[in-house]
């Protein structure tokens, strides 16, 4: 793996260890609440525990991440770069929210991509 790799992965794998931070810490805070444009502070309680799993399998894509680095697999890169880009196309999907194929999605995809061709 090169370092360009190296450095790519991290970038994407620290992204994924913010919604981490994010999701599991800061859900029904004004931080996490801003973040994600949730309606109200009562909605962001009532789904504290949804969001808190949800962050939980961001770690899991980041520490994925980590480990195909400390592996210096780009076979096992490749294959949570395409989880990551597929949970991020899937979100986009599910909440026509465009912000999460930009924020989520793209940056795997293009990564992957550079995988591929370099």
């Amino acid at each position: 793996m090169t370092i360009i790799q190296i450095i790519l992965l991290s970038f994407i794998a620290f992204l994924h260890f913010y919604f981490l931070i994010l999701e599991m810490f800061f859900w029904d805070k004004p931080k996490g609440i801003k973040a994600f444009k949730l309606e109200s502070k009562e909605f962001a309680q009532n789904t504290k525990v949804l969001a808190a799993n949800q962050g939980l399998y961001n770690g899991f894509l980041a520490a994925g991440l980590w480990f195909s680095i400390y592996e210096n697999s780009e076979r096992l890169a490749s294959f949570f770069l395409i989880c990551i880009a597929v949970a991020g196309i899937y979100g986009f999907y599910s909440t026509k929210n465009k912000v999460i194929f930009f924020v989520q999605a793209l940056p795997a995809i293009l990564v992957f991509l550079f995988f591929v061709f370099f």
